[in-house]
């Protein structure tokens, strides 16, 4: 590994990445590197673990600020860093919409194991963590790229996929609980009270609960997600969020109908 990089990662406190060939990897959006003006050799892939404790109405990741942001930050000292090593070459960072698998090159960088969840589950934060990758032109030599790991799976105990509450991991549906909260529009009488169920505004977090894998979670050592956190949501919090506050959490996304809606929901299962 680069002894800057692994110097600069440790300044973040990201304590789980690597760098591979780009050539070894999965493309799922050629398109978007075809929108820019270079071409990619070497990935850097990254961990961000995310959990800070636990929450009531929203899923664990939303308790923190979007994400994004983070990746967002972690993009910028990246492109300082190249900048200075590497006064030529191209760089962009991704998180999300990028133009590979994340999840299949965090498993070829040996940064976890594939869960039957879908999700990567990393050997000390489990299942709470974001990938992030930033892709470069420069040579996998240079920058001391590892040959890509044959990718490993979880023990298959079947406990995410007997508690999916819409059977979802078991093929009984094509949506999780996760994705119903995230519908704009009017929802189901069922997806109604699958909400009030689990009590969620917000995304689920039940396939993680019950991975043995997170049973005793690990608080993530990044500043950044303690910033403006939350374990509750409700109507009053949501209303006092100016524009640019809400703008900034996970759940701004989908507009703030969308989560005024889920809360109503909630509200009417209390009424």
């Amino acid at each position: 590994m680069n002894v800057g990089l692994e110097e600069l990662f440790r300044e973040m406190k990201i304590e789980y990445f690597a760098v591979i060939p780009y050539s070894d990897l999965v493309v799922t959006r050629d398109d978007i590197m075809k929108r820019e003006d270079f071409t990619p050799r070497s990935v850097i892939v990254y961990l961000l673990p995310y959990y800070t404790g636990e929450t009531v109405n929203i899923s664990r990741y939303s308790a923190s600020l979007d994400y994004h942001i983070a990746i967002g930050e972690v993009s910028a000292r990246l492109g300082e860093y190249i900048k200075e090593q590497f006064p030529d070459a191209s760089f962009r960072g991704y998180g999300d919409h990028s133009p590979i698998d994340e999840r299949h090159a965090a498993l070829a960088a040996g940064l976890g194991i594939a869960g039957d969840s879908g999700l990567l589950i990393n050997e000390k934060y489990g299942t709470y963590i974001f990938i992030g990758d930033f892709i470069t032109d420069i040579d996998p030599e240079i920058l001391s790229a590892k040959a890509p790991e044959e990718p490993k799976r979880c023990i298959s105990c079947g406990a995410c996929r007997e508690a999916c509450p819409t059977g979802a991991l078991r093929g009984e549906s094509p949506e999780c609980l996760s994705a119903i909260t995230q519908k704009k529009g009017a929802l189901t009488e069922y997806e109604k009270g699958l909400m009030r169920r689990y009590n969620t505004a917000w995304g689920c977090d039940i396939c993680q609960s019950v991975c043995p894998y997170n049973q005793n979670p690990v608080k993530t050592p990044i500043e950044f997600f303690y910033r403006d956190r939350i374990d509750t949501l409700t109507a009053d919090s949501l209303s006092s969020m100016s524009k640019e506050e809400f703008s900034k959490r996970a759940f701004a996304w989908r507009g703030r109908k969308t989560v005024e809606r889920n809360l109503e929901i909630l509200d009417d299962f209390v009424d």
